[in-house]
C-alpha cells in the first residue's frame, strides 16, 4: 500500500523531500501558505524588477546536484547557473578592502595588498580545513538522535579538528594576524545569523567552502532553485497546494496521523514539517502535547539575529560594484555586540548588497538594476519598535551605502520594498523574526538541535534550518535527505533514493 505523507511548507528543504519520497514511491502532498513556493527562497517581484527574498550566495551545489540525479534529473539543465570569479568584494570600515577570488595566487595577491606577511597564511588555512571538511563532512549527512551519536567513529575522528574550546574569530586569528583579514575569514558566520566571536571554530569551513567550491549564481536569482525543485516534484507526482496553511497536526495518541487545514483533515502515515521551527511548534502542535521542546522552552533557547531588508528597483547601473558586496563596521565588535546582547540599532551597521545584473540581465527591467540590501540586526526584542523605527532606519542605511559609493542612490530609486524583523515574524511566520532559525552554539547542535526524526512524537520529522544539520541552503538540502532516509525506513521502505 502506498504511503501517505504530508510535508508542511515548501520551502527547499520541504522540496527536496518532496522529490526524494515520491521516487521512493510515496504518495507526497505539499501544503503551503504562501501564494508560490521557496519559503525563504522565493522571488520578490516588482514592475518588472526580480529580487531572491532570502538565501542570494549559493555554496556547494554538489548536495542539491546529488537530489537531482537521484531523481533522474540534471541540475544544470534544469537551472544555469555561473560561478562568481570575484566572488565578492570586501569593505573595511575600518580601511582597506580586498578583492575575493577562489584562485589561490590572486587571493594571496590581494591579502598581500593589505598585509604582505599574512598572505602565506592563505594556503594553510585551506590545507587545514580541507582536511576538518572530509572528516566532519559525514556528521553532517548523519542523523544525531541522542547523546551516544557522539560516540560514532565519525564524530570521534573529528573531535581533534574542532577545538569547541575556540570561537571562530580565535581560530582564524592563528592564521591571520590583520584583524581585517582575521573578519575576512570569520565573517560567514553571519550566513548562520551569529557573531564570529560567538561562534564555533568548527565554522571555519564555511569560508573555505566558498574559495574551495565557489560560490554561484544561479539564473533568474536562488529562487530559481526552488522553482526548478517544485517543477521537477510535480513531474514525479507531488501535489503542491499553494494557499492552503497547515493550522494543526493531528495525533492519535502520540504518533501524528494527519495535518487539519481550512480544507479539511488530510490524513498521513508521516508528517514532515518545513515551517520555521520555533514558529511551527508554537502554532500547530498544541503546548499541553509538547513535553520537551514546550512554548517556555522554545523561548528560552538562542535564537539567530534578523535582517533588515531593503529590495531597490534602479534606474542605470552601478558597475563599480560587484555581484556580492559586503561593508565591515569599522567597530565590527561593537556591531555585533548591538545586535546580539544589547538588542538596539547600530548607527554604523554593517551591511551587504548584491547587485546581479551585471551577471544576470534577466533581474531587471532594459537600462535598469536591483540592488537587494541586507543589514543584521536583532532579532524582535521590545528594545526596538519597528513601527517607528522602519522609515528612521531606513535614511541610516542609505547613509552607510554611500560609503561604498552609492550617494546618489534614492533619486535613482524606481521601485522598493522594505522589510524589518516584524515583517518577518508576523508576515512570514519566522520565530522572533530569527532569519537564521535557532543559533548554532554547542548547546544547540548535533543531538542538541531539534532532531530530524522529531523526538517528541512518532511518524513526525523535521527538515530546513531549524533542525540538524542547521542553516544555509547545502545543509537544509542534506537535511531533507537526512529525514526522508528516516523516514522510508520507519515505513519500510528501503528504496534508499540516494543509495546511502
Amino acid at each position: 500500500m502506498t504511503s501517505r505523507v504530508i510535508i508542511v511548507g515548501a520551502g527547499p528543504g520541504g522540496l527536496a523531500a518532496a522529490m526524494l519520497l515520491a521516487r521512493a514511491g510515496c504518495k507526497v502532498t505539499v501544503l503551503e501558505k504562501q501564494s508560490q513556493v521557496g519559503g525563504r527562497t522565493s522571488p520578490v517581484e516588482m514592475d518588472g524588477f526580480r529580487f531572491d527574498l532570502g538565501p542570494t550566495f549559493f555554496l556547494y551545489p554538489q548536495v542539491l546536484e546529488e537530489i537531482f540525479a537521484a531523481v533522474g534529473r540534471d541540475l544544470r539543465r534544469e537551472v544555469p547557473m555561473r560561478r562568481l570569479d570575484p566572488q565578492y568584494r570586501l569593505i573595511f570600515g575600518a580601511g582597506g578592502e580586498l578583492l575575493c577570488t577562489s584562485d589561490p595566487e590572486r587571493m594571496a595577491a590581494e591579502i598581500a595588498k593589505l598585509a604582505p606577511a599574512d598572505a602565506t597564511a592563505f594556503r594553510r588555512f585551506l590545507a587545514d580545513n580541507r582536511v576538518k571538511l572530509a572528516k566532519f563532512a559525514p556528521c553532517l549527512q548523519a542523523p544525531f538522535l541522542g547523546w551516544t551519536d557522539l560516540l560514532q567513529p565519525r564524530l570521534l575522528a573529528v573531535l581533534p579538528h574542532l577545538k569547541p574550546w575556540k570561537s571562530l574569530h580565535a581560530e582564524l586569528a592563528g592564521y591571520f594576524s590583520d584583524p581585517r583579514l582575521q573578519l575576512a575569514f570569520t565573517f560567514q558566520s553571519k550566513y548562520l545569523g551569529m557573531s564570529p566571536f560567538q561562534c564555533p571554530s568548527l565554522f571555519s569551513i564555511l569560508s573555505f567552502l566558498e574559495y574551495e567550491h565557489g560560490i554561484w549564481h544561479p539564473i533568474g536569482g536562488c529562487h530559481s532553485l526552488t522553482r526548478a525543485m517544485a517543477r521537477v516534484a510535480a513531474d514525479l507526482g507531488v501535489e503542491i497546494r499553494l494557499r492552503e496553511p497547515a493550522e494543526e497536526i493531528l495525533f492519535e495518541g502520540r504518533r501524528a496521523v494527519a495535518v487539519r487545514t481550512p480544507q479539511g483533515e488530510q490524513p498521513a502515515d508521516a508528517v514532515v514539517v518545513n515551517a520555521d521551527f520555533g514558529h511551527a511548534m508554537t502554532t500547530l502542535i498544541p503546548n499541553r502535547l509538547r513535553r520537551k521542546w514546550t512554548d517556555a522552552v522554545i523561548a528560552r533557547k538562542r535564537f539567530s539575529c534578523s535582517t533588515y531588508m531593503m529590495y531597490l528597483g534602479i534606474e542605470g547601473r552601478y558597475d563599480q560594484l560587484q555581484h556580492h558586496n559586503i561593508y565591515i563596521a569599522a567597530d565590527y565588535r561593537r556591531n555585533l555586540e548591538e545586535i546580539e546582547n544589547e538588542h538596539v540599532l547600530s548607527e554604523d551597521p554593517s551591511f551587504y548588497v548584491q547587485n546581479p545584473c551585471g551577471t544576470d540581465d534577466t533581474m531587471a527591467p532594459p537600462g535598469h538594476s536591483t540592488l537587494y540590501v541586507l543589514v543584521p540586526v536583532s532579532h524582535q526584542h521590545p528594545n526596538i519598535d519597528w513601527a517607528r523605527e522602519r522609515d528612521r532606519y531606513r535614511q541610516v542605511v542609505l547613509r552607510q551605502l554611500a560609503k561604498i559609493g552609492l550617494d546618489d542612490l534614492e533619486r535613482r530609486i524606481r521601485c522598493e520594498r522594505v522589510i524589518t524583523p516584524a515583517d518577518w515574524e508576523n508576515r512570514l511566520g519566522i520565530y522572533k523574526g530569527a532569519t537564521f532559525n535557532l543559533a548554532h552554539n554547542l548547546g544547540q547542535m548535533l543531538h542538541l538541535r531539534p532532531r530530524n526524526r522529531f523526538e517528541e512524537f512518532e511518524r513526525l520529522y523535521l527538515v530546513g534550518g531549524g533542525t540538524h544539520p542547521g542553516s544555509g541552503l547545502p545543509v537544509i538540502f542534506e537535511s531533507a535527505k537526512i529525514s526522508t532516509q528516516l523516514l522510508l525506513a520507519d515505513l519500510g521502505n528501503r528504496s534508499a533514493p540516494l543509495g546511502m
